[in-house]
């Protein structure tokens, strides 16, 4: 076999092993938000209605990360400009480290217009109805 044939089959090869991972890594849209569950502030965890609280007061806050830009990349929020979500650490007892639960919000730092609370590192959200 030449080298020609031989380059082609491996760069047939290649292209093949490429089309079929990158067609793999396609992720599924996830549900509208509009269309998950919300929950209420009493079902919140317990750190987590001090920390909605500390967000409508301007802190202080548990983690020096938050309040940094959300960045949606998940893209299980609805869509909007870079830096209209803010997150914030639930404390989870027991951790030493932040932990998965998160609130996210949106809007002005004071005064969102919504946020969200998700126990799983942004896999799902619930909107968090006052």
């Amino acid at each position: 076999m030449s080298w020609l044939n031989r380059f082609k089959l491996v760069f047939t090869g290649l292209m093949l092993a490429t089309a079929l991972f990158a067609g793999g890594l396609q992720a599924k849209a996830p549900p509208p938000v509009a269309l998950q569950d919300t929950i209420s502030l009493a079902e919140l965890p317990s750190p987590g209605a001090e920390v909605y609280r500390r967000i409508h007061q301007g802190g202080p806050f548990v983690s020096e990360k938050d309040g940094s830009v959300f960045g949606n990349r998940e893209r299980v929020l609805p869509a909007q400009k870079r830096g209209f979500y803010r997150e914030y650490t639930v404390p989870t007892p027991g951790l030493r480290h932040r932990g998965a639960r998160r609130i996210v919000c949106g809007g002005a730092a004071r005064t969102p217009d919504v946020c969200y609370f998700t126990a799983d590192h942004y896999d799902s959200f619930r909107r968090i109805a006052p």
